[in-house]
């Protein structure tokens, strides 16, 4: 399993378990919404001081965004959509 893989889960596993949106994470630690996203769908490859930043966010060691996950343990939960409903559009008579 390559390293980026298993920084990505570890990120959104830690985040997710802490109730977290990534929106919200994203602005405590300084950086945009997107990347966080890219970064846990693998698709940036994130520098030291942008993980320790995360990190210290999530109140975690850097390390344990290094730890490999239990066999069959590749999916992982997601947090509720937490939105509000789209407004109703009122007819006009």
């Amino acid at each position: 399993m390559k390293t980026r893989a298993i920084v990505a889960w570890n990120v959104r596993r830690i985040r997710v378990d802490q109730g977290i949106s990534q929106e919200k994470l994203a602005y405590e630690a300084g950086i945009d919404r997107s990347y966080l996203s890219s970064l846990e769908r693998q698709s940036k490859n994130p520098t030291i001081d942008l993980l320790d930043r995360i990190a210290e966010t999530l109140g975690v060691h850097l390390s344990e965004f290094f730890v490999q996950p239990p066999k069959g343990a590749w999916s992982l939960k997601s947090l509720s959509r937490r939105r509000k409903p789209a407004p109703q559009h009122r007819r006009k008579n």
